[in-house]
Formats: C-alpha cells, sequence, structure tokens
C-alpha cells in the first residue's frame, strides 16, 4: 500500500502540509469525544507521527485493504487440510502438558524413542526464559512454579544431567520461590505419584464423591466439564496412591536438591485448622476445613464394600466417556489420567482401552522445528467455523468449493447423539451442538456451536430451513441459564463456592455464565432473527424465533449486569476485555440494539481509550488479576486489535478514526508467510505450504483456558480475525459509498 514519502516531515513547508492533511481528516471524520479529539492534537504536535497520520488520511481503502484481504485469503487457504477441507492449526499451551506427558508415559512403562526424546528436550529448551531459567503459562509472563517443577522432572526423566545448565538454572528459579513445597495442587499429585510428595500432603479424593445425586448441592455434576472428566480417574488414583518408579537414582537425586527445607515434607497445602476457625470463624472455609479433616478420618476407616461400588461407577463413567477414537472429554487431562487408572483397576496397557487413550494423546501431540510437544485440546471446528466466517466476510464466493467443502465438514461433525452429561440438568433438550475437537460426543460446545450457526448463516441464508440447523438453535437456546447468560458445556454450572474447596487451586472448578458467549450467542440469533424475517408467521420459524426472542430478552439483562463500570465486559475464553468488549458489542448490534444506550456507548468509548499510540490494541493476561490493566498493558497484537476493530465497527462507521488507526496497523504489520516448514500433528505430516500469502505475527497468549493460571496460544487467531477485521472495515466502506 502507497503511503506518504519517508521525509515528510523534513521542512516547514511539510509540517504545513500536515497540519492541513490533518485539518482535512477533521472534516472527514466524526469526533465523538474529546480523547478523540486530543489523540489528533498530539500528533498535529508531534513531527514523529507525521508520516503515520498522511498514511491514514490518504489511504486508498479499495487498494490497499483489497489488497491485504487477497494475500491474507491466499494464506488462509493454503492451509486448508486439503482431503476434508477443514482448517486447524497448533493450540498450544505452555509446557505443563508436556510435561504431565513424559510422566504419564514413564508412569506406564512406556518407552520414547531417542529422536523423540531429543525433540521434547529441544522444545523445552527453547522455551525456557533466558532472564531466571524458568518455564511461564504464557508469552512475556514472569516463571511459574509449578510448570518450571514439572519441567525439571520430565526432563531428568528424558535423562538431562542436573549439571546440564538448563537444569541448573531451572533449580536456582525453583529454590528462589520456595522449593516443591510451592507447587500447586496438580503438580503435588504428579509428584506424589513418583513418592516426591507423599500422599498426605495431598487433599482427600474419596472415591464415594462419585455416588452423591444430582439434586445435591455437592456432587461431580456441579463440577464444571473439564473438572469432572479429570475429577473421575483421580478418584480411582486416590484410592490406590500409588508410587511409580523414576529411570533411575539420579533422578531422585535431582528431584531431592529442589526441596528448601529436607525434614518434613508432608507440608499441607492449606492452613492448620484452628488457625482457619479462628481467621474466619463460621464460615463456608471453616466448613471446608473441618470437612477435609473428616475426610482425612473416613480415609482411614473407610467402608470396604461401599469404596469398591464407588470405584465400580467410576470405571463405569471412565469407560462410557470414552469415545470410539479413545478421546476423552477432548482434552489431555482426562485421558492421560483415565489410562493411568485403568491400569490400576487391572486394565494391561495392551488393552484397548489403554491402547486408544494413548493413540489419542498421541493425536495431540505437534512437531515443527525439531521440537516435538503435546497440546492441551485441538481446535477443528472452532478453527474451520471463524475461517469460514473471515473469508465471507471479505466477500469471498461462497460457490467456492473449498467452501462449500468446509461447510458440508461442519454439518457432518454435528453432534446428534442423545448421550452427554449436559442432560442432567436438560433431560428434555434434544442434542444438536457442536464440539470443539475431532471427537467429543459427550461435551458439546455452545460457543462452538454459535458460531458453527453463524458460519452457515453468512454461506447460505436458506440454512436456516435445515432441520439440523434449527435443531442446532434450539440446543443453544435451551442452554441458557437462569441468569440469562450460558456457560461452555454445561447449565447451571455456577456453584462457586467449589472453589474453595482445598483441591481448587486453580478457581476452575465451575463453568457459569461469562460474557463473551452470550455475545457469540446474542450475534447468531440476531443474525436469524434477520434472515427469518419473511418467514416469521410460518411455522417452524414462528415458534423458533419466538424461542430466540425471549432467549435473546434474557441474554440482554444478563449483559447489562454483567458490564464492568468503566464500559468493558470479561472475556472468559479470550484474554481478556477486548475480547468480551467486541463479543458483547457485536451481539448487541446484530439483535439491533441502539447505540444511544449507555450500555453501548460505554463499551464503545472505552474501547477507543484503550487504543495504543501505534493504533492497535494489546491486553496482557495481568488483566485477570489486575483490572487496572484491562484494555492495555502489552504491545499491539494482530488478534486484539482485530477484535477492537470489530467492536468498533459494529456501531460506527468506518470513517471513524480509531478505526481507521486500527485498520493502518494491521495493514502495516502484514507480512509475507514465513518459510516453508514441516509441520505433524499427531505424527502426520500437516500438508501446509507457508510461503504463500501473507499473514500476521503474534506471540502473546490471547486464548485463555483458566484465567490467572492457563492460557492459550491459538496459531491462527493473528490470521482470521484481521481478516475479518479488515472485510467488514471494506464492507462498512462499500455501504458508506453506496449510500
Amino acid at each position: 500500500m502507497a503511503v506518504g514519502p519517508q521525509d515528510a516531515c523534513s521542512g516547514p513547508q511539510i509540517a504545513v502540509r500536515i497540519r492541513a492533511i490533518i485539518l482535512v481528516e477533521f472534516s472527514l471524520t466524526t469526533l465523538s469525544n474529546f480523547a478523540a479529539a486530543h489523540t489528533v492534537k498530539r500528533h498535529l504536535h508531534n513531527s514523529l507521527d507525521c508520516t503515520y497520520l498522511y498514511s491514514i488520511v490518504l489511504m486508498d481503502s479499495s487498494d490497499g485493504v483489497s489488497e491485504a484481504i487477497q494475500h491474507a485469503a491466499e494464506h488462509l487457504l493454503s492451509i486448508q487440510r486439503p482431503a476434508e477441507h477443514f482448517w486447524c492449526a497448533e493450540l498450544e499451551a505452555n509446557s505443563t502438558i508436556t510435561s504431565e506427558y513424559v510422566m504419564a508415559y514413564q508412569i506406564l512403562g512406556l518407552q520414547f524413542h531417542e529422536s523423540k526424546a531429543e525433540k521434547i528436550v529441544k522444545y523445552y529448551r527453547e522455551r525456557q526464559n533466558p532472564a531466571d531459567g524458568s518455564w511461564s503459562i504464557a508469552y512475556g509472563a514472569e516463571g511459574e512454579i509449578s510448570t518450571t517443577c514439572e519441567a525439571y522432572l520430565a526432563l531428568t526423566i528424558l535423562g538431562i544431567d542436573a549439571e546440564d545448565v538448563v537444569l541448573r538454572r531451572a533449580k536456582s528459579f525453583i529454590l528462589s520461590k520456595g522449593g516443591l513445597a510451592a507447587v500447586r495442587i496438580f503438580t503435588r499429585i504428579n509428584f506424589a505419584l513418583f513418592g516426591l510428595f507423599p500422599w498426605e500432603a495431598v487433599p482427600v479424593l474419596p472415591a464415594e464423591l462419585i455416588l452423591l445425586p444430582p439434586e445435591m448441592p455437592v456432587n461431580l455434576y456441579n463440577f464444571s466439564s473439564w473438572a469432572r472428566s479429570t475429577i473421575v480417574p483421580l478418584l480411582v488414583i486416590n484410592n490406590h496412591r500409588p508410587v511409580y518408579k523414576l529411570p533411575n537414582e539420579r533422578c531422585y537425586t535431582a528431584m531431592d536438591g529442589l526441596w528448601v527445607s529436607r525434614t518434613d515434607r508432608n507440608v499441607p497445602y492449606v492452613p492448620p485448622l484452628r488457625q482457619v476457625l479462628v481467621k474466619h470463624g463460621s464460615s463456608w472455609k471453616s466448613f471446608v476445613s473441618v470437612m477435609e479433616v473428616m475426610l482425612k478420618i473416613y480415609e482411614r476407616f473407610k467402608l470396604g464394600s461401599l469404596r469398591r461400588y464407588a470405584i465400580a461407577k467410576c470405571m463405569k463413567f471412565i469407560v462410557e466417556h470414552q469415545e470410539m477414537q479413545g478421546d476423552t472429554a477432548g482434552i489431555f487431562p482426562p485421558m492421560a489420567y483415565g489410562a493411568i487408572a485403568m491400569t490400576l483397576e487391572g486394565y494391561s496397557v495392551d488393552s484397548e482401552e489403554v491402547v486408544k487413550s494413548l493413540q489419542a494423546i498421541e493425536r495431540f501431540s505437534w512437531e515443527t522445528d525439531g521440537q516435538y510437544r503435546v497440546q492441551s485440546c485441538v481446535s477443528p471446528v472452532w478453527d474451520t467455523s471463524l475461517a469460514t466466517i473471515a473469508l465471507l466476510d471479505c466477500g469471498w464466493s461462497p460457490e467456492d468449493a473449498r467452501l462449500e467443502s468446509a461447510v458440508q465438514w461442519m454439518l457432518n461433525r454435528q453432534v446428534l447423539v442423545e448421550h452427554g452429561d449436559w442432560k442432567v440438568y436438560r433431560p428434555r433438550l434434544e442434542s444438536g451442538g457442536w464440539a470443539f475437537e475431532y471427537f467429543n460426543s459427550w461435551y458439546p460446545d455452545v460457543d462452538d456451536s454459535a458460531t458453527v450457526l453463524i458460519s452457515l448463516f453468512k454461506h447460505d441464508r436458506n440454512s436456516i430451513h435445515r432441520s439440523n440447523v434449527q435443531r442446532g438453535i434450539k440446543w443453544v437456546v435451551g442452554m441458557q441459564n437462569r441468569d440469562g447468560g450460558w456457560g461452555a458445556f454445561d447449565v447451571e454450572n455456577d456453584k462457586l463456592f467449589l472453589n474453595d474447596i482445598p483441591f481448587s487451586d486453580m478457581d476452575s472448578l465451575c463453568d457459569p455464565s461469562c460474557p463473551d458467549l452470550a455475545g457469540h450467542i446474542l450475534e447468531m440469533l440476531g443474525i436469524y432473527l434477520q434472515i427469518s424475517e419473511e418467514y416469521k408467521h410460518v411455522e417452524p420459524h414462528r415458534s423458533l424465533r419466538a424461542e430466540a426472542e425471549a432467549s435473546i430478552g434474557r441474554g440482554v439483562k444478563y449483559l447489562r449486569d454483567a458490564q464492568e463500570i468503566q464500559g468493558s465486559w470479561f472475556g472468559r475464553w479470550g484474554v481478556n476485555y477486548l475480547y468480551g468488549t467486541s463479543a458483547c458489542l457485536c451481539g448487541l448490534a446484530k439483535i439491533g440494539f441502539p447505540e444511544s444506550d449507555f450500555m453501548v456507548s460505554r463499551a464503545v468509548g472505552w474501547l477507543k481509550e484503550c487504543q495504543n499510540d501505534d493504533g492497535g490494541w494489546g491486553e496482557g493476561v495481568e488483566s485477570y488479576k489486575d483490572k487496572s490493566t484491562m484494555g492495555k498493558g502489552i504491545e499491539s497484537t494482530a488478534s486484539q486489535t482485530a477484535w477492537a476493530v470489530i467492536g468498533l465497527l459494529a456501531y460506527l462507521p468506518s470513517s471513524e478514526l480509531s478505526i481507521k488507526r486500527g485498520v493502518m496497523w494491521l495493514l502495516q504489520n502484514l507480512r509475507p508467510s514465513e518459510e516453508p516448514v514441516d509441520a505433524y500433528e499427531g505424527g502426520v505430516r500437516v500438508p501446509v505450504n507457508y510461503s504463500r500469502g501473507k499473514t500476521w505475527k503474534e506471540e502473546h497468549f490471547t486464548g485463555t483456558g483458566f484465567p490467572n493460571h492457563f492460557y492459550i496460544r491459538y496459531h491462527l487467531y493473528r490470521h482470521y480475525f484481521p481478516m475479518m477485521a479488515l472485510g467488514r472495515y471494506a464492507q462498512s466502506q462499500s455501504s458508506a459509498t453506496s449510500f
């Protein structure tokens, strides 16, 4: 794209010219608040920004944006899987998943091929923080002790000597943070499996938990799907409390050096009961502490017959929830712990069930540049739906065979089986959702389902007449909570008091309503209502529209209650308030919610205030801990800049200065694709040619697993969201021109 000359501010005459251009910009752009006017005034007196402003004013959208869209679309289409025409890029997590993969193989007595072990070690070396020798939970985040301890153990299992520089530096960091005594619950469990932590220092998980009926205030189905599917095999493991061997004595010696105090390793995870009672008195926290003491007593004198019955129920749950392909809940922990639980209950490592689990885990592996790691999950349905939306937003023909194939691939993956944990509290609701992964019939994803439906509507308006599409809409509406919002996998999964039990050190035992989901679902329902307007007196649309309208009313009330005082919305599944606010604005716009409403104007104003000086947006994971950093804190990123632009375009014209600056950032940061690399998913080469087209670079983790504890880097977020932003910007300009 052509911009102003590099020496645009080289002399007084040019400076005057730039000031004149800015005055022209003033006349072209509606400045709705003082902050926007102040931004232009500041740029007016900053000669370093003259070329930048010149480029904004003279930006030829019909050429520059169109050219960028073509390059980005070329790249996206070049990485579409050729056989079935879907998209699935790496879903990168921190190193704990790979560490637990190494531990699981050691527990099950399996050996890595030497070449694979070398690739895993290379992965750890590349991810270690150069400053302090730690490993982090996200790019740019400070080192985290549990993550570092698990990486240390994995490297010792893989044969790295304690005197190797990678472990010496890690050890120094671990000891500076309190040593092994400071690790979280899951790390304690993983280390207890090797005798590196006493089982007595791990909170009790009695197998009898599975026997509590759904009507009880505490029961298995009050836990989130990811917690539930992980807890059940842990109930079996806790019953056995096994201790497995490490490869050799050097491993034990190396791990022994990670204790600050080597005298007493039975370090309680929670304060002593007396201390809790004094501090909290008659409270839920005190009750939980009392129950922990009682459960420890119960473990000593448990009824053998009741325990055997509970273990049998646990094993039935584990086997039933395993997909034919071996996956369980679509995430790594239940598959790894499930395989261990099976072997403890008599299954051999060569049994069909264990072998399928291991095959599923291997499908989660990803390899590039000689580095081997394991993903926490895989995202083919999510990636395919969003990639489809991006291409359609950019004006791609719905009749393109590649898009047609992608749509058919999604339709074929609709979950229509009549089982699933969500049925416990919605027994009369007919299935119809979509899962996030390849194989996960027990836990369809409400967010994925809404996004898939949006892609179907955008691809073909007539898809609203398909019975399965209508079934999908009804399923999403039927999963709405009492508060008007939606959770990801369950309904009324909002017993947040469960996060106070000792086992919950990641504050993620529940799946309550969250604004970003509500925004996506309102957007889907709004599009459906717009398309079905001409059929509003015809069944089945008349009744379905009535359900949708009632659901929208409850959803709007939820968003009004959930909005932050600053005007933003929390982003549960993306970092963070930029993600949530963009989703909510898009949803409100599609249902026809007025711009004049204070809820909308506050959100729009907040987004504009968060813009970085370079025109982009960037929000760090710290905003989950510190609200003062919401909407800011890091360098501009492609995905977050795109979210902000998309959110603003939902209500503002393309001539808005903040939008133009955001689009300019996206155009200026579009880069040629990387050199060709060999990428392997699950050991199978991914047929990708990265040398085609252009894309954006993004190192930051802008996806969220568990706020404050687990973040994700979706490798396609940096691509399809900017495409959506550019496509919608071009549409907005076209509408303005035609008007």
